[in-house]
């Protein structure tokens, strides 16, 4: 079975070990205002979006492959009164047809696996920005170098940064997140599986739900804690170093 993030994130205003003040943060970086137009790819359940259009007034054109959390982030938007600054289409963000230059910022905050890492996802929207706009891209680094054998794609911190400028994109600010913050973002996941399981203990995925929600959890706790960093890596396309 896929897991249940539709479950799992069912708490999460923003899907990401972020949180508001941080996206304020990505906002001015990105230098938006009323007039700005923004791509926000992989968006979720418009966590960020909603937060940047409130802040800055800007023009947000979302794209989310989950059906459940497009429409999530569409009761969101309407609920905040935000639905002549965002926008959000269905469909899987590789695919989405954005013109080359059209947007002031380009962003995906969570999911540059999308494309591979954090270069491949840099390489994919760069275009999107016009001349002198910017790109914002999440991911995580190692700050402690895992076990050996280790089979997920992350790097340091400095072959994190070489990787999002080898898509030719100059570094222009770094938006890290805490352990605090990475801790409340897995600790949502397991009290939402925690009361669904309660709620559902027939349920005929309920055992392999448990058993992955116990692994993920272990695997967070024991290998990722304080060893696994988060960033909002920001950058300015077709600017020389």
């Amino acid at each position: 079975m896929q897991w249940p993030y539709e479950i799992a994130e069912r708490d999460h205003e923003i899907q990401n070990p972020t949180s508001a003040e941080k996206i304020r943060r990505l906002g001015a970086y990105l230098r938006l205002g009323p007039d700005s137009s923004v791509l926000d790819l992989a968006c979720g359940k418009a966590g960020p979006a909603l937060v940047l259009a409130r802040e800055y007034g800007c023009r947000i054109t979302g794209v989310e492959l989950r059906p459940a959390f497009a429409a999530a982030a569409r009761d969101r938007v309407a609920a905040a009164g935000l639905g002549d600054r965002i926008e959000i289409h269905v469909g899987d963000a590789r695919d989405f047809d954005a013109p080359a230059g059209r947007y002031d910022a380009a962003v995906c905050v969570g999911a540059a696996f999308v494309w591979g890492h954090i270069g491949d996802a840099a390489a994919a929207i760069a275009p999107t920005a016009r001349q002198g706009g910017a790109i914002a891209i999440g991911e995580p680094y190692w700050a402690t170098p895992p076990d050996q054998g280790a089979a997920e794609d992350f790097v340091d911190l400095a072959s994190t940064v070489d990787r999002f400028e080898s898509a030719g994109v100059s570094l222009a600010g770094v938006i890290g997140s805490s352990v605090d913050e990475w801790d409340h973002y897995e600790s949502q996941h397991w009290l939402a599986i925690g009361d669904w399981l309660l709620a559902n203990p027939d349920h005929q995925d309920a055992p392999e739900i448990r058993k992955q929600d116990r692994r993920l959890r272990d695997h967070y706790l024991l290998r990722r804690r304080g060893r696994l960093e988060w960033a909002i890596f920001v950058g300015r396309p077709h600017v020389l170093s």
